[in-house]
């Protein structure tokens, strides 16, 4: 009889060679957010294939990633892109700085970048797009309602890459927002927008994968469209070559408000000790 050692043997390696291959995925978020809503953006990229790391102020990114979630939270501040600064809102400088910056890092290098919420406003500001600061205050007749579930009927374009990847026209989505894209920066699109015919996503025509969407896929879990989102980065992250690398940046006017400083487009590699540090960390936030 043939002893079945070998093929437990394969399979350990395989499992092991799979876990190797999954592409490390940042997820920007705030200091403060809850363990609930980073379960959710965890759980959408391990279930899409990738590694999900934590990326907020008190946790800087130490080192390269292969794909990129700006995720959502609280207001950009308004001078970032020449808006009016209001009191009644929170905002996170800290926050905006590292997202400024971590664009101004990786947008040459062209990675999977996917803005959500926020995110995709600070893409907008980044390439010098502007926003809305507050929906109802500017359309006093719109009525703005938040919402955790997809009630939200959006149009989007045909043809367009989000198109592509949701694989439809017309979806509902959820709506956490009081702001949103005003004029799209610089290579940027529109690409979707609701029947009030405000900007619900964007997307680059000069990146690979550059797509912001106003709402929140990762706390979609159920909708099998929604989580092609996240796969589709994932996917992406995972069939970059390094070698494809090309130098400058997909918006030529990058950052004229929002542009963060270059002092941190590379860092020096960790030494084993943080990279063991790194890991312990990476397996604390699951």
């Amino acid at each position: 009889m043939a002893s079945t050692q070998p093929q437990s043997g394969r399979k350990r390696r395989s499992g092991s060679t799979r876990r190797r291959s999954r592409p490390l995925i940042g997820i920007t978020t705030s200091d403060h957010k809850s363990f609930l809503a980073w379960w959710c953006d965890w759980i959408s990229v391990w279930r899409a294939g990738g590694r999900p790391l934590r990326i907020s102020p008190a946790r800087p990114l130490r080192r390269p990633v292969d794909g990129l979630i700006i995720g959502g939270g609280d207001d950009i501040g308004a001078q970032r892109y020449g808006g009016e600064m209001q009191l009644d809102v929170r905002i996170d400088p800290a926050r905006d700085e590292l997202e400024l910056e971590l664009l101004a890092r990786y947008l040459p290098e062209r990675i999977p970048i996917l803005g959500i919420c926020r995110g995709a406003q600070i893409i907008n500001i980044h390439c010098g797009g502007s926003l809305i600061e507050d929906i109802q205050t500017t359309y006093r007749h719109i009525r703005n309602r938040r919402m955790v579930l997809p009630r939200k009927r959006i149009e989007i374009e045909p043809f367009s890459q989000l198109a592509d990847i949701l694989n439809r026209r017309y979806c509902h989505v959820n709506s956490l927002h009081h702001q949103a894209v005003d004029r799209p920066g610089d290579g940027l699109k529109v690409v979707a927008h609701d029947r009030d015919d405000l900007v619900q996503a964007i997307e680059s025509d000069r990146h690979p994968f550059l797509i912001g969407v106003q709402w929140h896929p990762e706390f979609l879990l159920f909708s099998r469209s929604q989580q092609r989102l996240i796969r589709a980065l994932v996917d992406a992250a995972l069939e970059r070559k390094p070698a494809a690398v090309e130098n400058g940046s997909p918006c030529r006017n990058a950052g004229s408000r929002g542009k963060a400083s270059a002092r941190h487009d590379r860092q020096p590699a960790p030494g084993r000790r943080a990279q063991q540090k790194q890991a312990d960390e990476d397996t604390h936030d699951r």
